[in-house]
């Protein structure tokens, strides 16, 4: 149908970034072509194949609330964290993981909570299928390396190895508004010290940040008070945002140290085997 109607068509999912912007006119797409009846289009698996053990796969319009729900995605905290907080019940009943990807809304969550894993997007064109990972895929704000008829049909995430954990804290004013600022850890340990980190910033950028000089800062070494300061510090200096109604910028610096500070020692907990919740934070 896209390639039928040419440029002056959208595609619609669950419609929780489109419809506002289409209500404040900074939308205005001659057709909307409705994904919603499009079958076998929502699901979560975990796929069994001898190769491709210890993948989870959502599809593409997979609601928020769904995965919020699911016994597998809990398999991975930082998913649940993610799908939990984001916004309030009715956008959870209708948005879609696969809609929030190709929107590319640096205040978005998903983006966020999935670059600390090993995550793969699944897009589908006229012409071919393409998986591309995810840190090639969005490309700037609001900008994916989807083509305008192309579209996501899955988002494939790998589990972490046995000694993960992970968490996906925001700070927000109140449920149904973007974070002043978020943060996602995904830790894998031994014993005390953590053997791998990845740490991602959401809201304090154009696109999601990693953290690198913070992950840097944790692996190799204990984790206690001091390293985890080390690297909230670390992740600081790796934010880079722009004042707004959510904050100045030095407001969101320091909730970024916040965040960083209680998202890996929740991680770090959830790897040892302890159930930890990690609610989002509000003001």
């Amino acid at each position: 149908m896209l390639g039928q109607l040419g440029e002056g068509a959208k595609f619609l999912a669950g419609g929780q970034s489109l419809i506002p912007l289409l209500k404040l006119r900074f939308a205005n797409p001659e057709h909307l072509v409705d994904l919603n009846f499009v079958p076998s289009t929502s699901f979560i698996r975990e796929d069994s194949g001898a190769l491709n053990s210890g993948v989870l796969r959502f599809g593409a319009m997979t609601r928020h609330a769904e995965i919020e729900h699911s016994a597998l995605a809990k398999k991975i905290p930082v998913l649940h964290d993610c799908a939990a907080g984001i916004a309030d019940v009715q956008v959870r009943n209708r948005g879609t993981i696969g809609g929030s990807l190709a929107e590319a809304d640096p205040s978005g969550d998903w983006a966020n909570a999935l670059i600390t894993l090993e995550t793969t997007v699944h897009c589908l064109g006229p012409d071919c299928a393409r998986a591309i990972p995810l840190k090639d895929f969005i490309k700037d704000a609001y900008t994916t390396a989807l083509a305008h008829d192309e579209l996501v049909t899955e988002v494939e995430v790998k589990i972490p190895p046995k000694g993960s954990g992970g968490a996906y804290l925001a700070f927000k004013r109140s449920a149904p508004v973007y974070p002043s600022a978020s943060a996602a850890v995904q830790l894998t340990m031994a014993g005390d010290v953590c053997q791998d980190a990845a740490i991602a910033l959401g809201c304090v950028g154009l696109t999601t940040i990693r953290a690198t000089e913070a992950e840097t800062a944790l692996r190799g070494k204990n984790l206690n008070d001091k390293t985890i300061a080390i690297a909230a510090e670390a992740a600081r200096a790796a934010a880079d945002p722009q004042a707004d109604m959510r904050g100045s910028a030095d407001y969101k610096r320091q909730l970024v140290v916040a965040l960083v500070m209680r998202a890996i020692q929740i991680a770090a907990r959830r790897a040892r085997g302890e159930q930890v919740e990690g609610a989002h934070l509000y003001a």
